[in-house]
Formats: structure tokens, sequence, C-alpha cells
């Protein structure tokens, strides 16, 4: 769940690159958002006030809309490339650090793996003002309200997920590319934020 603007393309996996292996898209489980406050809850828990936003983001935060397994969350911090203002934080309560892409809003990935009450969470971490947490917050909540758009959006996961067998999740991701891009496109020109210009690009 990503949407790149002006990424210079660093990045450094931490224990080692993903490997391909299913995606696995299911129906939408009225426990996710529950689930999700049991998350946040933790990480505030664990942050204090170094947790400036915790945001529930991705498709598990859009009712009705299939979704992988998995709640997607967004943190932001102070400076995300301070890692120990808030890494030794998290890794106390089970999260672990997978990914840096310093040129990209200085993002970090963490991910806590399936717990008995919980299942898999990718947690993104970036700075206060970024414009990936506002358009991962805009993309949500225009999927809420509008179901056509969220219809389209389900078509195109699903697709995707049943494209090839076993892939890794970016090139799933890339499957919804052209879907993604007409959506934003849409949500953006209501914001008022294009004119007939280029639209943007990216990857959701």
């Amino acid at each position: 769940m990503a949407f790149h603007d002006a990424a210079d393309g660093r990045l450094e996996w931490v224990g080692g690159a993903p490997v391909p292996a299913p995606v696995r898209v299911v129906p939408y489980d009225d426990a996710w958002p529950s689930q999700f406050e049991r998350v946040a809850t933790g990480i505030r828990a664990a942050l204090g006030g170094s947790a400036l936003a915790v945001e529930h983001v991705g498709s598990t935060s859009v009712p009705g809309l299939p979704a992988k397994p998995v709640i997607d969350v967004d943190l932001t911090v102070r400076d995300p490339a301070v890692e120990a203002a808030y890494v030794p934080a998290l890794e106390t309560v089970g999260y672990m650090l997978r990914l840096r892409e310093p040129g990209w809003h200085e993002h970090r990935a963490l991910v806590r793996r399936d717990a008995a009450d919980v299942p898999q969470v990718n947690l993104h971490v970036f700075g206060p003002g970024c414009p990936e947490t506002v358009r991962h917050r805009m993309f949500r909540d225009w999927l809420r309200t509008h179901p056509e758009d969220r219809s389209e959006y389900r078509d195109a996961k699903l697709a995707a997920a049943s494209a090839t067998g076993e892939q890794l999740v970016m090139n799933y991701n890339r499957h919804k590319e052209p879907t993604i891009r007409a959506i934003y496109e849409r949500m953006f020109r209501a914001a008022g934020w294009l004119d007939d210009g280029p639209t943007p690009d990216g990857k959701e």
C-alpha cells in the first residue's frame, strides 16, 4: 500500500528481501475496525507522545471492501529517520523493522506478525505533513463514500490477486495501478487539486 511520488529508488530491506507467495484477498471482515483499535492502543502505549498520529488506512479500513487480511497503519512521528526514537519501543510490543526508504519521505515499514486477536500489521512510518499520509486518508474516505469507485477497486483487487500464482505484493500492486490512478484523478479533481494537465502517477 503506497502511492509513490518522487521516490529516488533507494530502499533497504532489513532481514532480507521478501519472497514470492500467494496473495490472499478475503471478504471484508467486520472485526477489522476493532482490531485496528487494539493495534492503535498498543502503538500509543508503546510510544506515548512520540506517536503524533495513528491512522487506519488501506482496504481493511473501508467497510465492504475485500482485502488482504493485514491491518495497514500510518504512524506519524517527528522524524522517521531517527529510528531510536520509536523502533526499540515498537520492538517491545512485537514489531520488526523491515524496510527503509530514505528517498521517499524517509518512509520506514515495520511488521507485526499474526497474533491471537489481530492479523498481521503493516506499520508505515512517516513524518508530519507528509503528502502520502494525506493521500492515504483521502483514498480511504473517498472509497467509503463512493460505492461505484469502491466496486471498481474491488474488481481490480480480485483480478490482481488471481493474475498469477505466487507473486510479490509489489507485483500485485502493479496490477492495480491503472484503477488506482483513475480513482485518484477523480478524487483530486473533486478536491480541486487537478486541472487539465498531467494526472498523478504511482501505486496504492
